[in-house]
């Protein structure tokens, strides 16, 4: 901040990545007389691709990210030993760039505070360059914090989009190629075809270690664009993570009742708990928020709807359990191999976080790809909240 700018505002959002930008953007399409101030050191939304399901998004909340969409495809393809499947649902994706622009274009000049917080409260923030920031809600949104108290395994990539000269012959995503090596846990590549020329490809692991080696994942991708025998010219982005998949751990100690500053996304604990996504929960919190911030317990509320939300992950948790825990790392493949030979529906209601009862069983019946002895011993061991 400098001297000329006010140091009230009515609500300061304290991170500009997918939860923080989101909120920003809602509150200011649906509460456009509040003073609004979105706090980020670095590039609004980062350099991160985003991509969803259609089924993903309440049609009620769909008006929020219906601006970001930069790619679309009705169906997507996976590809396993012993599978392959094209599946009819729509798929979206976002980048980074298209989240700044909007947020930018939202927020009056000003409000856009490129400094970091060294200390957030429900009432102010303190900011790295000195300063401080007081509001009537300060809303956490810093991405995920301390995992220690979590039980997890991991979700980690690179991700770059390649320029292929002549043309890399994919008209639609691939979101699961199992085909490849099976390296550090389930490993598979992602691809989305952005143009004829430009794909983005994405090695992505589900292993036990947090632990990403860029360069050998770089070698990798290369490995796999020359088996498909593209000629690569160029790499116009690079994108690399590490998502926590929560296996077991008490939100009582993830967030404690004590803090009332308020928290979304992962800092709230809130994402897909097997596969690590935040998005669709990022959209249906921005999208309730401007009918919340009128309450002097913005954070009380929150922290409910987190917990909640907590409570119905518990199955995802599960399904996390038996992956990490009872199938050998070379074998996870077979349970998204198995995953995939499910209805449409049941798929597209698994990656909102929307599992109903029947889903469920159907997920648990049959055949199972893990070891049941090893699965059951794997849940008896794990705390369960």
């Amino acid at each position: 901040m400098t001297a000329s700018e006010p140091d009230y505002c009515d609500i300061a959002v304290v991170g500009g990545g997918l939860a923080g930008g989101l909120a920003a953007l809602a509150l200011a399409a649906k509460s456009p007389a509040l003073d609004v101030r979105l706090i980020e050191p670095d590039a609004i939304g980062g350099n991160h691709i985003w991509s969803f399901f259609d089924s993903d998004i309440a049609k009620r909340d769909r008006w929020l990210v219906a601006p970001l969409v930069r790619y679309h495809w009705d169906r997507y393809d996976v590809a396993f030993p012993a599978r392959e499947r094209r599946v009819r649902m729509g798929y979206k994706s976002i980048t980074g760039e298209a989240l700044a622009e909007a947020v930018a274009a939202a927020l009056p000049a000003g409000r856009i505070i490129a400094d970091k917080a060294k200390h957030v409260a429900p009432d102010h923030v303190l900011l790295a360059r000195g300063g401080r920031l007081s509001a009537k809600h300060v809303i956490d949104a810093r991405g995920t914090g301390k995992t220690s108290m979590l039980d997890c395994g991991w979700q980690k990539f690179v991700g770059q989009a390649l320029t292929v000269e002549g043309g890399h012959g994919i008209e639609r995503p691939l979101v699961m190629d199992a085909t490849v090596e099976q390296l550090d846990g389930y490993r598979f590549v992602y691809l989305l075809p952005f143009d004829a020329r430009t794909v983005f490809v994405e090695d992505t692991y589900y292993s036990d270690s947090a632990d990403l080696d860029v360069d050998a994942v770089r070698d990798r991708i290369a490995t796999y664009a020359a088996r498909r025998q593209w000629n690569v010219s160029a790499v116009t982005r690079e994108e690399t993570g590490v998502l926590p998949v929560v296996v077991a751990g008490d939100f009582d100690r993830l967030w404690p009742a004590i803090d009332r500053t308020a928290r979304i996304g992962a800092r709230a604990g809130v994402f897909h708990a097997m596969t690590g996504y935040s998005l669709p929960d990022a959209v249906r919190t921005a999208a309730a928020l401007p009918a919340l911030i009128d309450r002097g317990d913005l954070g009380v509320r929150l922290r409910a709807r987190a917990a909640a939300s907590w409570r119905r992950q518990r199955f995802y948790r599960m399904l996390g359990a038996m992956l990490f825990r009872a199938a050998d790392p070379d074998e996870r493949y077979r349970i998204f191999q198995r995953f995939y030979g499910l209805a449409p529906g049941l798929i597209a209601r698994f990656y909102a976080g929307r599992s109903n009862t029947a889903d469920k069983l159907r997920i648990l019946s049959g055949k199972p790809p893990v070891s049941v002895r090893r699965a059951i011993a794997a849940l008896a061991k794990l705390d369960w909240k």
